[in-house]
């Protein structure tokens, strides 16, 4: 169900569960350079993504000396170079990267990751400095947050136990398993949350046949969207909701994904091509106010992805829901996220993104995998503009003027600006144009498949 960002960046392509990739240049962050070595102690402002494994962690000001893994998890003392969220009492700041410090005792005013945290709040204004977290009512807006799975139920445990302990209590949980091999994500709904969770069988294969499963039985006013396998911060649900509270005109808000790992040559490399984050600003977008974005609205991974996204339930089934001939598991690969993002947007209204409202995802860890990836970024990306302009024509003469453009900073992407371009992110690149290619003609077949499905029977 998929970083800096792209034109052509579209969804994730193999799990039903997987994110979409993102598309666009970055949101301003206050984050540090992980692949410029650093002595210990040290940290440097980012300009670029690690070239060695690291260790991903948090840390709040409130509790400088303490490190916590993803998720707000447990303490921990890393060995080596570290990427940690600096938080400011939970509100994310920025990332940092560095060794911690041999001679700053905890509890000092150094203290062992001192670096980390001068690394990250130099960079900001006084004005800049998130306030309080946030604290939307117990009563506000009924939330519901759908899950959809298959065959995970290694993961599932983690992502629904975090969303049930949120600090938003007004939510119901929706779990779609999407055409399983066998009843297990049944039997561990059943038998683990009873009473706390709906489940839901959905037979016909695609992510947005199980989102709109899910959409169809929500009775929130707000309907969130959480991949199976992702470590869900606290505050995340109460975030998206608060999105909604402080702009009338949002009808989506989006939010962060951070790696909940970065370990490998094929999560670095996801990161540097197009990692999930847009950063630490919260930014709206509508087509009432004037855009910098040559691309914009066509680029809509910039504005979030299918990993972390919320609507308000009655716009999104206005809309039609999600294409669910634009959808992973499909032969499309993806794109029904940024269809519904381009839709809210046609639609007047606003689309939010909230760096507060924060989850992490685990990336794909093998280089087979991630090429499998970055292709099906294309495959979708391109299934999603054809059925952007198959949904409303008049979008086609304004789509193929920002061709080249798009077509460009496909090829330029992982590539800071006037250096070398790395081989690795070259291949990638021509990967996901590939993918590109092939999109209209894979959204084609899967509209025709979609069809078979709609006028097969029930089980």
């Amino acid at each position: 169900m998929t970083a800096p960002t792209n034109p052509t960046n579209p969804t994730n392509p193999t799990a039903p569960t997987a994110p979409t990739g993102p598309t666009g240049p970055a949101a301003p962050t206050a984050t540090t350079n992980p692949s410029t070595p650093a002595a210990p102690g040290s940290a440097a402002v980012r300009t670029d993504l690690p070239s060695v494994p690291v260790a991903i962690a948090e840390l709040d000001l409130e509790h400088p000396d303490v490190l916590r893994r993803p998720g707000r998890g447990g303490v921990f003392t890393p060995e080596g170079r570290v990427l940690a969220l600096v938080r400011d009492h939970g509100r994310p700041l920025g990332l940092a990267a560095g060794e911690p410090s041999a001679d700053g005792a905890p509890g000092t005013a150094a203290g062992p990751y001192r670096a980390l945290v001068d690394a990250v709040t130099r960079d900001l204004a006084p004005d800049d400095r998130p306030g309080p977290p946030v604290r939307t009512p117990a009563d506000g807006p009924p939330l519901t947050v759908v899950v959809c799975t298959h065959d995970r139920t290694d993961l599932l445990p983690r992502s629904l136990d975090a969303v049930l302990a949120g600090t938003y209590r007004n939510t119901e949980v929706v779990v779609v398993d999407n055409a399983p091999s066998d009843r297990a994500t049944e039997t561990l709904c059943r038998q683990r949350y009873p009473d706390r969770v709906r489940y839901l069988y959905e037979p016909v294969p695609g992510l947005a046949r199980a989102r709109n499963r899910g959409l169809a039985v929500a009775r929130g006013e707000i309907c969130a969207f959480a991949d199976d396998d992702l470590l869900i911060d606290p505050d995340w649900a109460a975030a998206l909701v608060d999105g909604f509270r402080a702009d009338p005109r949002a009808g989506c808000v989006t939010g962060l994904v951070l790696p909940a790992e970065l370990d490998t040559r094929a999560q670095l490399a996801l990161e540097r091509y197009c990692g999930y984050a847009k950063g630490f600003t919260t930014r709206s977008w509508s087509l009432l106010d004037p855009s910098e974005d040559p691309l914009f609205p066509f680029a809509t991974g910039r504005l979030g992805t299918g990993a972390n996204m919320a609507f308000r339930t009655d716009l999104l089934r206005a809309i039609g829901g999600f294409d669910p001939a634009t959808s992973t598991g499909t032969p499309a690969r993806g794109g029904e996220d940024l269809l519904a993002f381009l839709q809210v947007l046609i639609a007047g209204h606003t689309v939010v993104y909230r760096p507060d409202a924060l989850v992490w995802h685990p990336h794909r860890r093998s280089m087979e995998a991630l090429s499998t990836q970055v292709f099906g970024f294309g495959v979708g990306f391109g299934a999603y503009l054809t059925a952007a302009v198959r949904h409303q024509p008049e979008l086609l003469a304004a789509l193929l003027a920002r061709v080249p453009r798009g077509v460009r900073q496909t090829l330029r992407r992982g590539t800071p600006a006037g250096g070398r371009r790395d081989p690795l992110m070259a291949h990638l690149g021509r990967l996901e144009l590939l993918g590109l290619l092939y999109g209209p003609l894979c959204y084609l077949r899967s509209v025709r498949r979609q069809r078979r499905a709609d006028s097969a029977p029930r089980p």
